[in-house]
């Protein structure tokens, strides 16, 4: 196994496999795979445009019952310094944010084990009726199951509701690595990999669209990157 093999079997549009991935994290320069990234860019998009969008992210609540090793914001319920805002002062965040270009509004907050599901679907309502410029990205997968337990629905009825309310798309939040021997240490709570690939699973198949973050640097190792990235792409190959 070489970098420049690996490189070739690329460039013929031959997909690697985890091994191969893991040896390029650990033996091929840096530049080199942007170089080899960029060419594979523009044989899929060879306009020379790239898109982005102008976006904000508040915090509804910092309330959460989780209680991730690694997180410095969540307070427990009762806990000095909590703090869950109404549906009125978001959107009015939301409408300061669209004053000053703002055209996404990622929004996420802690697991909070008593805000009623109202609340949430409230949120989607009202930023779609009173924030027309704004696109509402909210609520991670964490959340997402939260409110399957406050609500007594399943992931798939809340995804639903959600949907109904005029949501179209959700947050790769609650990721962190998809290794469960390190979710296990830093997220014990939060459950599995297979649960959150589950709440995405559901929302691909109703037509959301989503995103899907990394959280790397503390106990991960090179195999663990590379089967969080492997996840990811098994389920856009299901879905």
């Amino acid at each position: 196994m070489t970098v420049e093999g690996i490189q070739e079997k690329v460039r013929r549009g031959i997909r690697i496999t985890e091994g191969e991935g893991v040896f390029l994290l650990r033996n091929a320069e840096l530049l080199e795979l942007g170089a080899l990234a960029n060419e594979i860019r523009f044989q899929k998009n060879p306009e020379r445009a790239v898109t982005y969008v102008l976006d904000t992210n508040p915090n509804y609540s910092n309330v959460c019952n989780i209680d991730c090793i690694f997180c410095a914001f969540y307070r427990r319920p009762g806990e000095e310094g909590e703090y869950t805002y109404t549906v009125d002062h978001m959107i009015q965040k939301f409408k300061e944010a669209a004053a000053l270009g703002a055209t996404t509004v990622l929004l996420q907050g802690g697991v909070h084990p008593s805000l009623s599901f109202e609340y949430y679907l409230e949120m989607v309502r009202r930023t779609i009726v009173e924030v027309p410029q704004i696109h509402p990205h909210f609520y991670s997968t964490s959340e997402i199951i939260g409110m399957s337990q406050i609500s007594g629905l399943t992931v798939k009825g809340v995804l639903q509701e959600l949907w109904d309310a005029g949501l179209r798309s959700i947050p790769g939040g609650g990721a962190e690595i998809l290794s469960d021997r390190v979710k296990k240490k830093i997220s014990n709570k939060k459950g599995t990999s297979a649960d959150w690939l589950n709440v995405m699973r559901e929302a691909h198949r109703l037509g959301y669209k989503s995103t899907a973050t990394m959280m790397y640097g503390h106990l991960e190792e090179d195999e663990d990157i590379l089967e969080h990235l492997e996840s990811i792409r098994a389920l856009q190959d299901e879905t």
